[in-house]
C-alpha cells in the first residue's frame, strides 16, 4: 500500500504529513521529527544566558549655568534702604553698603528724590552686588566687592582703599589714664558703686579734643554729671561721647557733620569732675565698650598682587556701569 508525502500544515514546522488510502477511507498520520541531524543539542545543565540589554548608564549631570553679569537700577524715592530693597538687596548687605558710602555721602542729608542706585551682579552665583554706584545730583560714588584669599568679602573704593571708615583710638593728647572703664566702681563724686562707661584721659585744661571718627552731632550742650558734652553718631555700629569739656569748638552744633581728626572741643573739668580730664566713651550698637581695647576699624588698603587683581576687576565692573 503506497504512501505519498503531502503538503505540511501551516505552522507545523518539523512535522511530515503522509496520506494512506484504504478503499474510500483516508487515514492521516503525523510523524514527529523528534531528532534532526542538523539541530544542535541542548545542555539542560548549562547556565541560562540572558539576552536582555543592560540599562544605559545615567547621563552626566548638566554643569551649573555660567554666571551672567547683569545690572539693575532703582530711583531713590524716600531712602537709600528703600531703593536697595527694591533691587532685592538684603538688610545685612544694606547695612554694609550704608557704611561703605558713609565716608563720601551723608545718606540722610545728601540723598534727594530722583537720585539713582545701580548695581552689578554675577547671577546666579552671587547674592551680594559686585559693584554699586550711587548717583547724587551730578556726582557718582562707586564701591566694589573684593574677596581676599581667605574668602572674606569687603567693599573698596576704586583706589583700593577700604570703605570701612577708620576710627582713631585716642581723641586727645593725654598725660595718663586717670580712671579706667569699669562695670562697677566707686564713683569719687557721688560715692556710690556704679559703672564707669568710658575712660578718663588726664590733660591740661584747653587741650584740643578731636573726633575719633567722622560722624554727626547728636547732642552738644550741658548735662548733669557730664558737664559740657558732645555726642557723635559715627559710622555704624559706633557712637562716641566727649565730656567735661571747658568749651566747644566753633561751628559744632546739633545735626552738624564732623570729620575724623576735627577739633570739636577743649579739655575742662565741668560736671562731676575732680580735675581736668576728658571723659571719653565708645558705644557699639548702643552698648558701652572699653575705648582702650574695643576692636576698631583701621585705615586699610589693598597692596601688591591683591591691588592688581582688584584694579583689573574694578575696571571691568566700571565698564558694566557705563555699558
Amino acid at each position: 500500500m503506497p504512501f505519498s508525502p503531502s503538503t505540511a500544515l501551516p505552522g507545523k514546522a518539523g512535522r511530515l504529513l503522509f496520506t494512506c488510502a484504504i478503499g474510500s477511507v483516508c487515514t492521516v498520520v503525523l510523524c514527529n521529527a523528534l531528532h534532526r541531524s542538523h539541530a544542535p543539542a541542548i545542555d539542560k545543565d548549562a547556565p541560562a544566558v540572558s539576552l536582555r540589554r543592560s540599562p544605559a548608564p545615567p547621563a552626566p549631570a548638566a554643569p551649573p549655568p555660567a554666571p551672567a553679569r547683569t545690572t539693575a537700577s532703582a530711583t531713590v524715592d524716600q531712602t537709600f534702604s528703600d531703593a536697595a530693597q527694591s533691587l532685592g538687596i538684603d538688610q545685612g548687605t544694606i547695612a554694609t553698603l550704608t557704611e561703605a558710602f558713609a565716608s563720601t555721602v551723608d545718606l540722610r542729608r545728601d540723598l534727594r528724590k530722583g537720585d539713582t542706585l545701580r548695581v552689578v551682579y554675577d547671577r546666579p552665583q552671587d547674592d551680594e552686588p559686585l559693584a554699586v554706584r550711587l548717583t547724587t545730583g551730578s556726582s557718582s560714588h562707586d564701591v566694589f566687592l573684593y574677596r581676599d584669599p581667605s574668602g572674606e568679602a569687603r567693599y573698596y573704593a576704586i583706589d583700593g582703599k577700604s570703605t570701612k571708615p577708620p576710627i582713631s583710638r585716642y581723641p586727645v593728647a593725654f598725660t595718663r589714664v586717670s580712671s579706667d572703664f569699669s562695670l562697677r566702681r566707686l564713683d569719687p563724686v557721688t560715692h556710690r558703686w556704679q559703672s564707669h562707661d568710658g575712660v578718663d584721659l588726664a590733660a591740661p585744661i584747653g587741650t584740643p579734643v578731636r573726633a575719633t571718627a567722622q560722624g554727626t552731632v547728636t547732642f552738644v550742650g550741658r548735662q548733669t554729671g557730664y558737664g559740657k558734652v558732645i555726642m557723635l553718631e559715627n559710622p555704624p555700629p559706633y557712637s562716641t561721647v566727649y565730656a567735661h569739656l571747658s568749651r566747644f569748638a566753633k561751628g559744632i552744633r546739633n545735626g552738624g557733620a564732623v570729620k575724623r581728626g576735627q577739633v570739636i572741643g577743649y579739655v575742662g573739668e565741668t560736671g562731676w569732675a575732680t580735675g581736668p580730664h576728658l571723659h571719653y566713651e565708645v558705644h557699639v550698637d548702643d552698648v558701652a565698650m572699653d575705648p582702650l581695647t574695643v576692636d576698631l576699624p583701621g585705615d586699610e588698603r589693598l597692596h601688591g598682587e591683591e591691588r592688581q587683581r582688584f584694579a583689573k576687576e574694578a575696571e571691568s565692573l566700571s565698564a558694566a556701569f557705563n555699558g
